[in-house]
């Protein structure tokens, strides 16, 4: 029983509220349990991971999930900013996209990608658990349907 402390606890950075009601459906549909805040903007994404202002009792996310395309402070600025502070740049982040040219574009013209993973939305809940799986260090609570 005691090991529900080892789940990982993933920070979900996305403002369209559909978008967000898919991922949550992609958790539910994969049967994934574990608890997945949200936050809508590129500067509470900040304020959670740095347990700063209304977020200081926030966890420490293991698994991040960021859409790009930000009010307040962009996706890739959240990105850069993970990636480059020493005790977060190991946090995966898993980068949401839409198949959306310029933003594929975009991505080509910054060869300082630091994403660990892409999905593409709408997320297929099948992938979005082996993605997540993929990093092996952490546990991602699935309830098996027999």
């Amino acid at each position: 029983m005691g090991n529900e402390a080892s789940e990982a606890v993933i920070l979900l950075v996305e403002d369209h509220p559909g978008d967000v009601r898919l991922i949550e459906e992609a958790f539910s549909d994969g049967n994934v349990t574990n608890t997945l805040h949200t936050v809508t903007d590129g500067q509470a994404a900040l304020d959670f991971i740095y347990q700063r202002e209304e977020y200081e009792d926030a966890p420490r996310p293991d698994i991040v999930l960021l859409d790009l395309k930000l009010p307040k402070v962009d996706g890739e600025d959240v990105l850069h900013e993970i990636k480059h502070h020493p005790e977060l740049n190991s946090v995966p982040v898993i980068v949401l996209t839409g198949v959306d040219d310029d933003l594929i574009e975009a991505r080509d013209l910054d060869h300082d990608a630091d994403e660990d993973a892409i999905l593409e939305k709408p997320v297929d809940p099948g992938e979005f658990v082996e993605v997540i799986q993929s990093f092996k260090q952490f546990r991602l609570a699935v309830m098996r349907d027999d």
